[in-house]
């Protein structure tokens, strides 16, 4: 359970799905709500697959380019870092990588639930370096199950916020929605520091 709550908790901060609230409105504006809960839907389910491929396989790509899981922790932690401060400043969109041209173009899309909403916006890259280092980090398959299991849960988190976008957005308002977000950056934030700390230590460790 303590896996499970750690690992969830993790995903959900840098994922900031609430965050994502104000963007899912502004590209299904014109949607009807059954086509909005298809996109919400599907956009997680989307986020599970990457996730979760991610996690499976991403150790074995790190092998081939010659990558050290510490090199990618630090990687992973700035990566981290940078959306929290993105978050915390007020610059969520451009630190995500979302411009006004890509917004443009994906409204004129039928089907935004893969970009920008999946990629970049809540499975980028800090997500899946945090998983990545998870699957050496716990090499028990019963661990990997348990994560697995948590990757679920926030994609199952993602599914019930997209879809209650309009309720959520109605009941915080503006101002309600950048405080969290702006809570959830300071805990990216740490999250990120503690991600690059763990991986100095551990290098200078070796170099000893």
């Amino acid at each position: 359970m303590d896996l499970f709550l750690i690992t969830f908790a993790a995903l959900f901060s840098v994922l900031n799905p609430i965050g994502t609230v104000p963007i899912f409105l502004g590209l299904t504006q014109d949607d009807t709500k059954e086509m909005r809960n298809r996109t919400a839907f599907w956009a997680a389910v989307n986020v599970f697959i990457i996730l979760l491929i991610s996690f499976l396989i991403g150790e074995y790509v790190l092998k081939f380019f010659g990558i050290s899981i510490d090199v990618l922790r630090i990687a992973g932690g700035i990566v981290i870092c940078t959306s929290g401060f993105g978050l915390l400043s007020g610059s969520f969109g451009k630190k995500r990588g979302v411009s006004k041209k890509v917004t443009n173009d994906a409204q004129k899309r039928s089907d935004i639930a893969v970009t920008p909403l999946a990629i970049p916006l809540m499975a980028g890259p800090g997500a899946m370096s945090l998983l990545i280092a998870m699957y050496q980090d716990y090499p028990e398959i019963a661990d990997k199950s348990i994560i697995a299991t948590a990757i679920l849960g926030a994609a199952i988190s993602i599914y019930l916020i997209l879809k209650s976008a309009n309720y959520i957005s109605r009941l915080l308002g503006a101002s309600g929605i950048v405080a969290i977000s702006r809570i959830i950056g300071f805990l990216v934030l740490a999250i990120g520091v503690q991600y690059i700390i763990n991986s100095l230590l551990v290098i200078f460790r070796i170099n000893e």
